[in-house]
């Protein structure tokens, strides 16, 4: 049978001629080693717990020793808890291919002890050891029963144990061979039970002890892909911004100085005049053009003087009256100023191209843990990103830093577009 789990074999009918039962009884005898040790340490360290309860049931208090070994065993299972996790994990998800021999991808391993206490791997692992330590001795004594009276069922005709029904007594011989055909018969139910319980073992430590789920473990990679991919193009604008400036803008700088120099030393009836009189006007023309070129990548006084100067020079370039509010307590990251800035940029100019508003409104307030921003007009309403008004790119430009995007545009107006962007630590 060319099943490829436990699970899958549980659902065929000759599940009782492979090697499948055999694999889960090693399974689960293999488990049963792994839980005693952990069982025990849980049972030493819940005993002044019980011992304490106890007490209190009884109208006493707990002595003060019970109470400082309560509060020891407490530290020591919570410090220690991940500590034992993750190895029993490590151990668990070797064990698994017993039953179940699909690869079961570990969780991504931190890096330093307190990234070990905060990922949640750690504490899913914790909580498949306590559910091993709990539950197993209960469910593999009841197993041992039972697994000793089929056996001496099945022995009972060689005068393995007495066995009383009412006045009908049987301790061997011929009067015990239908109890123990009974026990044969019930031979492949207790097959299946193996097999069940393996199986539902081994679902739980692939639960537990998996990498969680593929599609948000997807998803925060994209995510986290995202937010790289911005940081990388805010570096390389930066990069530009700054070869345009000291590179570019300062070469431009000179070369008209020269033309300027030059054509105040050539005679104004000279034929070279004309054209170097135009070349002077285009280069000063190219030097507002780049002027406002690095300007646009990104503004001087925002890296200067932060984000409210920057708003504030933006809205007194803005052909529509903006009104700044500015309440910062902490100056945001870089990247979260620079988002900000260029949302509202983008923001006024749909305001001028597209509301016909008589004025606005930019609200920014920021505690150090996040930037509230927002933009109101009084215009005629009805922003639709479906329209190519650039509030797609926005959204995903905010999205990209973290953030999220909220627009309120009714028809006849106003509209609201607000912005959150968390400031990472």
């Amino acid at each position: 049978m060319s099943t490829t789990s436990l699970t899958a074999a549980l659902r065929d009918r000759r599940y009782p001629l492979t090697t499948w039962p055999w694999r889960s009884a090693a399974f689960l005898a293999t488990t049963a080693v792994v839980a005693a040790p952990l069982s025990l340490g849980f049972a030493v360290l819940l005993l002044p717990l019980l011992v304490s309860a106890r007490r209190i049931l009884h109208g006493d208090l707990p002595s003060p020793a019970i109470v400082f070994l309560l509060v020891v065993a407490t530290a020591l299972m919570v410090a220690g808890a991940p500590l034992v996790a993750v190895p029993v994990a490590a151990l668990e998800r070797r064990r698994l291919r017993l039953v179940d021999p699909r690869p079961l991808r570990p969780a991504r391993r931190p890096g330093d002890l307190a990234g070990l206490y905060r990922d949640e791997a750690t504490w899913r692992a914790v909580l498949y050891t306590v559910v091993l330590a709990v539950l197993a001795p209960p469910v593999f004594f009841a197993a041992f029963i039972g697994l000793l009276l089929q056996l001496l069922v099945i022995g009972s005709p060689f005068g393995v144990g007495v066995w009383q029904f009412g006045t009908y007594t049987i301790d061997g011989g011929s009067r015990s061979v239908p109890l123990a055909l009974a026990g044969l018969v019930l031979v492949p139910v207790w097959l299946y039970l193996a097999g069940a319980l393996a199986a539902g073992h081994a679902m739980l430590a692939r639960r537990l002890l998996g990498a969680g789920d593929p599609l948000r473990d997807q998803l925060s990679e994209v995510s986290q892909s995202r937010a790289r991919l911005a940081d990388a193009f805010d570096a390389e604008r930066r990069r530009i911004e700054r070869d345009l400036h000291d590179g570019a803008q300062h070469r431009l700088t000179s070369l008209t100085l020269h033309l300027g120099m030059a054509r105040l030393d050539l005679p104004a009836d000279s034929p070279a005049a004309e054209p170097l009189g135009l070349a002077h006007t285009q280069a000063k023309e190219l030097m507002v053009v780049l002027r406002d070129l690095v300007h646009g990548i990104r503004p001087q006084v925002l890296t200067d003087l932060g984000l409210p100067a920057a708003l504030r020079e933006l809205a007194a370039s803005s052909p529509v009256p903006v009104t700044v509010e500015a309440a910062i307590g902490v100056r945001p990251p870089e990247s979260i100023e620079t988002t900000a800035y260029f949302v509202a940029a983008e923001a006024l100019t749909n305001i001028a191209k597209h509301a016909r508003a008589t004025q606005a409104r930019v609200r920014v307030q920021g505690d150090g843990a996040r930037v509230d921003l927002e933009i109101e007009d009084n215009g005629s309403g009805g922003a639709d990103p479906r329209m190519g008004s650039g509030l797609t790119g926005l959204a995903d430009r905010v999205a990209a830093a973290g953030g999220r995007l909220l627009l309120a545009s009714p028809a006849g107006g106003p509209t609201l577009l607000r912005v959150e962007l968390p400031c990472p630590r």
